[in-house]
């Protein structure tokens, strides 16, 4: 039985295992979206994943211990110059697995691994998500868009144009 065994061998030996992933990884640091077998982008993403997460921190150790798992010089400064500051505010979920069907010949399960922050299609054309956040008035704000309101509807008074109405109550034309 296999109780409490979680590493998927993908049918390799240890050394050809490690060297297939550690590839794959470099390859998905220089290119931001492969494509593979689902088995393999499940078992890259968690070799993968905490490598990005030792990237948030940049100094000469964190940098020689990705070095020592990639074993390319190239994605390491990629991963530390462009995708750590990407990604300095996500807590994880680096990764993202897309299903793309089965392949033709074998019937194996597709898939597309990519990092998150770099598929512009899903952020809507944004190239960096914002922050979702609840922003209020405060008090003395409120009291000064009331008043250059009532400053902007008595000038045009004076002018003789009618007033412009809306439907929309006075917090709603403020939005961003």
């Amino acid at each position: 039985m296999r109780h409490n065994r979680v590493i998927n061998h993908l049918g390799r030996t240890s050394s050809h295992r490690n060297a297939m992933i550690a590839n794959m990884a470099t390859s998905l640091i220089l290119h931001k979206r492969i494509t593979t077998t689902m088995a393999k982008a499940k078992a890259l993403r968690t070799f993968v994943e905490p490598l990005i997460t030792k990237s948030k921190e940049d100094s000469t150790h964190s940098r020689r211990v990705v070095f020592s798992y990639l074993k390319d010089k190239d994605a390491v400064a990629e991963l530390f110059r462009d995708i750590s500051p990407k990604i300095a505010e996500r807590p994880g979920g680096y990764t993202r697995i897309l299903k793309i069907g089965n392949r033709i010949g074998d019937n194996a399960d597709m898939c597309i691994l990519e990092l998150v922050d770099y598929n512009e299609a899903m952020l809507g054309g944004e190239a960096v998500k914002t922050k979702a956040t609840r922003r209020r008035r405060s008090s003395k704000k409120k009291e000064e868009a009331v008043v250059a309101e009532n400053a902007v509807n008595d000038v045009t008074a004076q002018v003789g144009e009618p007033e412009a109405k809306t439907d929309e109550p006075e917090g709603e034309s403020a939005k961003e």
